[in-house]
């Protein structure tokens, strides 16, 4: 009997590509109406905060450290529901992150723009640093949604060693990572023109893609169950 269950749904490459928009929009979005920066990547906010302290402008040493413990703060907090929730049938533990995402840009959606945009970054890291750790894998392969630096490494890697080999799986999976920014890139464009068009509650748009996310896990997860029944019943008929 032919049985693929071993693959996730929440690692295949329509989930990994519906995020990927989700992080591509959020770098737009924070850029365009929340005060200029990237919220999804802390590596930019590390190097400010390392000048700022250097230069002892303590004001903005806050507002840089700030997003930067949130983000750590999400991979412990997504860390703790897996932990928590990861041998309960009910519900998948990621799709609770998906919840957990969405909900939080909800609340971002109706914070006015200008002085609240410190708390708006926060919360957009907490959110990237949850996606980033819950969804890692795209068909068996480390990739992140939230982000491209990586990912152009492994796919330039990969391309690589197939002009080497000439292995048509090593080309497959280049191409995985190229799709994965090649989506992310659509959501920095989507993102841009929502923005323009609707200030701060352009983020709705992601909470609509997050819950489709959601909704994808959970039927997938009910085919699970229907396929296991169907194997218990074709054992017992035997």
């Amino acid at each position: 009997m032919r049985l693929q269950s071993k693959k996730q749904m929440s690692e295949t490459f329509l989930i990994g590509a519906m995020l990927a928009i989700v992080g591509g929009f959020l770098d737009a979005y924070t850029y365009i109406s929340r005060g200029g920066v990237f919220a999804n990547a802390q590596t930019g906010n590390i190097v400010l905060l390392g000048m700022n302290i250097a230069s002892g402008d303590w004001e903005k040493v806050l507002y840089y450290i700030v997003p930067i413990l949130a983000f750590a703060a999400g991979v412990l907090v997504a860390e703790a529901v897996r932990q928590h929730f990861r041998r309960r049938p009910a519900i998948h533990w990621r799709q609770i992150i998906l919840l957990v995402e969405l909900f939080l840009l909800l609340g971002i959606a109706f914070l006015p723009s200008g002085r609240l945009d410190l708390a708006a970054n926060t919360a957009i890291s907490f959110i990237c640093s949850l996606q980033v750790e819950s969804f890692r894998k795209v068909n068996g392969n480390a990739f992140a949604t939230t982000m491209c630096t990586g990912n152009l490494r492994s796919g330039m890697e990969l391309l690589f060693r197939f002009v080497q080999t000439r292995e048509g799986a090593l080309l497959r999976r280049s191409f995985q990572y190229f799709g994965i920014i090649l989506f992310f890139l659509v959501g920095a464009v989507i993102g841009f023109f929502m923005t323009e068009l609707y200030g701060e509650k352009a983020v709705l748009f992601c909470c609509v893609v997050l819950f489709l996310v959601f909704l994808i896990l959970f039927i997938r997860s009910e085919e699970k169950t229907d396929e296991k029944e169907r194997m218990k019943r074709e054992k017992l008929a035997q």
